[in-house]
């Protein structure tokens, strides 16, 4: 069974739903011991922006690969229990690519899966392999750190639309920007079938479908 995002006719299309922005920047994350986590996550590759030592505290903060949001752990930060953090989201353009990634640097990562509805609870609700017919914002990939805290990797090609700035198209990093290439030679490819000819203004529709899939926007075709 698979689902289809529908946006909520209450959903806001504004990217700038008030007069301040309010940017999200670090998620706490509570951890039992910040050596061991400061390993871990540093072995995924993510960048280091803060380690600080005093006599009683310890306090470390790394940044995901074309993330604006970072995470912060540390000694005396937080009265949650270790483990605790649950469901924390890092959105990829390519499931597998980013699985296989995961494999690489040595953790123990689940298999693709996708969810039957929106219960994230039931063990039942995961169903094995990506969904059915790859759809934007269908498919996961779960691991967890030392302490248990549990991250899910969402893939998402295109955006629903008010989800992102229409007036910007920007990429996180090379390899999304050569996932967002591929998926447009393919749907290009597609159109020059339909046409039934060689498309040699290419570049000019290349950007145009990639800027519309960013900004959730209807497709070329």
């Amino acid at each position: 069974m698979s689902t289809t995002a529908i946006r909520s006719k209450d959903a806001t299309t504004d990217a700038r739903v008030g007069m301040i922005d309010l940017k999200l920047e670090v998620v706490l994350i509570p951890v039992s011991d910040v050596d061991r986590a400061k390993r871990f996550y540093g072995s995924l590759g993510w960048r280091l922006d803060a380690d600080f030592i005093t006599d009683k505290d310890h306090v470390v903060q790394f940044t995901p690969p074309g993330s604006q949001c970072s995470v912060h752990f540390g000694t005396n930060l937080t009265t949650a229990a270790p483990g605790s953090a649950q469901g924390m989201f890092l959105i990829v353009s390519d499931i597998q690519a980013a699985r296989d990634e995961l494999k690489r640097r040595g953790v123990e990562v689940s298999e693709v899966f996708h969810f039957a509805g929106f219960n994230r609870v039931d063990p039942a609700a995961r169903l094995s392999g990506p969904a059915p017919d790859l759809p934007s914002y269908g498919s996961f990939v779960s691991f967890s750190d030392p302490d248990g805290n549990g991250w899910l990797l969402q893939e998402i090609t295109t955006r629903l639309p008010g989800r992102v700035d229409a007036t910007e198209t920007a990429f996180g990093s090379a390899s999304d920007l050569a996932s967002a290439f591929r998926r447009a030679e393919a749907a290009h490819g597609e159109h020059e079938k339909r046409t039934g000819q060689r498309d040699v203004n290419w570049p000019e529709w290349y950007a145009a479908y990639m800027v519309a899939e960013q900004a959730g926007r209807e497709l070329p075709l």
